[in-house]
């Protein structure tokens, strides 16, 4: 699961993807393509979008839904909490003088 998320972190196309969900969750395809082009002047295909986006819902990290005819890719940070929490430490030992 963990190698999953570092994969899919390891593109910066998709942490721009993840960046865009973080602003604004709940995107259509067509909305994440847009913002991609308008803010980082990335001239990906929708196809190509589509892909980076499997990667990150494959990992986890993208949960999609489906309204109507639309598909909706919503932002899932429960792997990285995992992730997260296996390296910090729980009880902070006293330091001694």
């Amino acid at each position: 699961m963990g190698e999953d998320v570092f994969k899919a972190l390891a593109d910066p196309t998709r942490r721009r993807i993840l960046d865009e969900l973080v602003e604004r969750d709940g995107q259509t395809l067509f909305e994440i393509c847009t913002r991609l082009v308008t803010k980082y002047q990335l001239g990906l295909s929708r196809q190509a979008i589509s892909q980076h986006l499997a990667v990150l819902e494959s990992a986890g990290l993208v949960r999609t839904r489906r309204q109507g005819r639309y598909k909706f890719h919503d932002l899932n940070t429960e792997p990285l909490e995992r992730i997260v929490t296996r390296w910090l430490r729980r009880d902070t030992p006293e330091e001694n003088p």
